[in-house]
């Protein structure tokens, strides 16, 4: 009879989401490609996790255990050694039932002289989620078979309300959640999990399970490539179908199996989507050039054209910004004025401090004061420059004009045009090669979408960044954001066939 192995939290959790991830997970982890949008996420969530041992532990009285560097057997004993101290811990190891969990924080509560732990697990979200109440069920079954004379258990989102005073003061970054009476209860749903995960690893197959849906659900997996390769691959997927809302729409792909857009019903689908089908599979190009010519017509010279391009921090680094607020740190304007010539402005700040003041004074001063300002997708641009007004009173009146003068190209190229290599998409970066296939993103060097653009970012901004490197991300970040900002007057030149621009 095999050994029973301890399943981390993680593996229990995976089970919960597709049978077959956990089992290779187990069996075969070296095919696990994690997309770097994961990757990330890892990286934000370790952040702040450091973040929370500084509020939960101001005074470094506690104790951080890694089972990692020093072994789980290692961290197990420890940690029931500093079960007996009144003193915060860190990752906390505890394994029981055949699984085991490590709490991001344990504080000790004194009642009547006898120690208790009230444990919190920390996330970069800003809210609980679903699975989020999962995890915290999994925590405090494991630490009370455990024997942790537990008294609650809470979970720690940030608050995207909080503003950073600066100073590294960041003692109100978290809000807690109590979940005590609810993950207490579901003890014996945990112990069915734990019991089914362990079957499904002792298997010596791998789970049939088709992909779909629980694939993204409430993670992305990063076995989708090994479980994907052998299916029969659509010649039409049905990820190429936009907008997919309506209840019966979704019911009938489901409960049909629908994996490619030819099998769709036509009565089930809008305009907008049965014209993505039909001219996918005739490989016909739409485009209501009248259509967008009038959409336009009212625009006169001069014309902006604006990108931005933003960061943002789960935990804030620059004074008065939010969680997650989304900062912009440079910008590409191209302008055609009342001659017809083409000229650019550009803004980048890869300095390390907050770029806002001085990129909202510079987007004022390039503006102008008339003229439309086009965009693709508007609401991100208009945001942005609200957000920059509320911040920037000085500069208030004119940043809110702005938003005024601003047309989105977006939406213009969804009722009017429509190519099949677009597949289904009208992002910008689909668009523009179908109107001018010799510009291209793939093209650039380094970054080449928004991205790439903030991992550049951040990547300039560290202190350990040569002045070589930083020189080399500046240029790459600069001509990706032109292109953006020209791809924009090439889609305008296009709709409007206003082809006398110099």
């Amino acid at each position: 009879m095999n050994k029973i192995k301890n399943l981390s939290k993680s593996k229990i959790l995976a089970y919960r989401q597709c049978e077959k991830r956990l089992w290779l997970e187990v069996k075969h982890p070296e095919l696990l490609q994690d997309s770097s949008h994961t990757q990330a996420s890892y990286q934000v969530g370790n952040q702040v996790g450091e973040v929370a041992q500084e509020i939960y532990d101001p005074e470094h009285q506690g104790t951080l255990i890694n089972p990692h560097e020093e072994g789980f057997k290692s961290a197990f004993l420890r940690t029931k050694n500093l079960m007996n101290t009144r003193k915060p811990i860190f990752e906390a190891a505890f394994s029981a039932g055949g699984a085991l969990a490590l709490a991001d924080v344990m504080l000790p509560t004194n009642e009547r002289g006898k120690i208790k732990w009230r444990m919190i697990e920390v996330k970069s979200s800003t809210k609980v989620k679903d699975y989020h109440r999962d995890d915290v069920a999994i925590q405090a079954y494991i630490a009370k078979q455990a024997g942790i004379d537990l008294e609650k258990i809470e979970l720690a989102c940030l608050d995207n309300k909080w503003v950073y005073p600066g100073g590294n003061d960041y003692q109100n970054l978290l809000k807690e959640t109590d979940l005590t009476k609810e993950a207490f209860s579901r003890e014996e749903e945990v112990k069915s999990w734990i019991k089914e995960a362990q079957v499904i690893t002792r298997k010596s197959k791998e789970p049939a399970i088709k992909t779909g849906a629980h694939c993204n659900q409430p993670y992305s997996c990063g076995f989708y490539e090994h479980c994907s390769k052998d299916e029969p691959q659509a010649e039409f997927p049905i990820d190429w179908l936009p907008y997919i809302r309506t209840k019966a729409l979704k019911s009938a792909i489901v409960d049909n199996e629908i994996t490619d857009i030819k099998n769709v019903p036509q009565e089930l689908l809008n305009t907008l989507q049965q014209r993505v089908k039909d001219h996918t599979l005739s490989n016909t190009i739409f485009f209501d050039k009248a259509g967008a010519a009038e959409d336009l017509s009212a625009y006169k010279l001069p014309a902006y054209f604006l990108d931005f391009e933003s960061i943002q921090f789960a935990v804030p680094i620059w004074k008065e910004t939010r969680p997650y607020q989304q900062i912009v740190f440079q910008y590409s304007l191209h302008k055609v004025d009342s001659n017809k010539k083409l000229s650019h402005e550009e803004f980048l700040d890869i300095s390390g401090g907050d770029p806002s003041h001085t990129l909202a004074k510079s987007l004022v001063k390039q503006c102008g004061k008339t003229g439309p300002i086009y965009v693709y997708s508007a609401n991100f641009e208009k945001t942005r420059i609200k957000e920059l007004a509320n911040r920037f009173p000085e500069f208030n009146t004119e940043l809110l004009a702005l938003n005024e003068r601003i047309v989105d190209l977006r939406p213009i190229a969804e009722n009017r045009y429509y190519h099949p290599s677009q597949q289904g998409s009208w992002s910008i970066k689909k668009v523009l090669p179908a109107i001018a296939p010799e510009l291209s993103y793939d093209d650039l060097e380094g970054v080449q979408d928004g991205g790439m653009a903030m991992g550049s970012f951040l990547e300039a901004i560290q202190d350990d960044t040569t002045k070589e490197r930083k020189t080399e991300i500046n240029h790459q970040l600069l001509k990706y954001c032109d292109l953006d900002t020209f791809a924009l007057v090439r889609i305008w030149q296009f709709f409007t066939e206003n082809t006398a621009v110099k």
